[in-house]
């Protein structure tokens, strides 16, 4: 099991390079022969199951989960899904430095058990996507997208680990996590998946500490963000609107109505 807060750190501070990515998709029960790691990599499984042995270690992989293995170690798989399999593959390279530090965390192989995410599906997307790009700018923004999965896959890992005995510690990272992207379209599936349970489990303990279901939270969060908005400027209620979630000024001024009683409107000329 990898320690999360050090593979984070790795991550966040050392020097690496993102060399290739890929989509496949293999047929059921295909097979792949023995071979030998190239680079260091992680496979991110969309759907279907595999088999991996990896140094004589096995893994069962399934949706949601992801893999990671690095240099010159002995591999092969297997499909053991009827369906197809479908994953994402990210290759890099680290710099000398920290290939040759035996402790990196990277020079392992190990599974991290997530849920899927939504979000992870929509970032593994654009990051296929601008592979390609040529330039710094493409290569920095390669480099954004791929961070912001690995903190969704890592704050999802942790949360999952920690979720059948801190289920309070839990609610309260969703709390922050809301709180930080309450302007984004939320949903309970992916809230949940993030923070490692079903959405039953989630909703149950959510409203057990908070006294809110999750998306009612976020409406609450964002309706307490903008009165503050409309009280300390004269901005324009679409730009209030489209600053606190609501692309709809007019879904806005009904959710906004509902909850104090009066338009965004008559709340900026109240001073009570």
């Amino acid at each position: 099991m990898p320690d999360v807060e050090r593979l984070a750190e790795r991550f966040a501070n050392d020097s690496y390079h993102i060399d290739n990515i890929y989509r496949l998709v293999i047929q059921p029960k295909s097979v792949h022969r023995p071979f030998r790691t190239l680079k260091y990599g992680f496979l991110f499984i969309i759907r279907g199951s595999v088999r991996i042995s990896v140094n004589d270690t096995i893994y069962e992989l399934r949706r949601g989960e992801i893999f990671h293995a690095a240099p010159d170690m002995h591999m092969e798989a297997k499909v053991t899904s009827e369906s197809e399999l479908e994953y994402y593959s990210v290759f890099y390279s680290l710099s000398n430095r920290s290939e040759e530090d035996s402790n990196h965390e990277c020079n392992s192989h190990f599974k991290l058990e997530v849920e899927t995410i939504p979000k992870v599906i929509e970032l593994l997307t654009m990051l296929h996507q601008n592979a390609d790009t040529p330039g710094g700018i493409g290569k920095l923004r390669v480099k954004g997208i791929f961070l912001s999965i690995m903190h969704h896959v890592l704050v999802g890992y942790k949360n999952r680990v920690s979720s059948n005995s801190a289920d309070k510690e839990v609610i309260e990272e969703a709390i922050s996590y809301i709180k930080r992207n309450y302007m984004n379209l939320l949903t309970l599936e992916e809230l949940a998946a993030i923070h490692g349970m079903n959405t039953k489990r989630f909703s149950y303990y959510f409203y057990k500490y908070t006294g809110f279901r999750p998306i009612g939270f976020a409406i609450q969060y964002r309706m307490e963000r903008a009165s503050e908005l409309l009280r300390i400027g004269n901005f324009p209620i679409s730009d209030i609107a489209v600053s606190v979630g609501y692309a709809n000024p007019l879904y806005f001024s009904r959710a906004f109505k509902k909850k104090f009683g009066v338009s965004p409107s008559a709340y900026m000329g109240n001073d009570d």
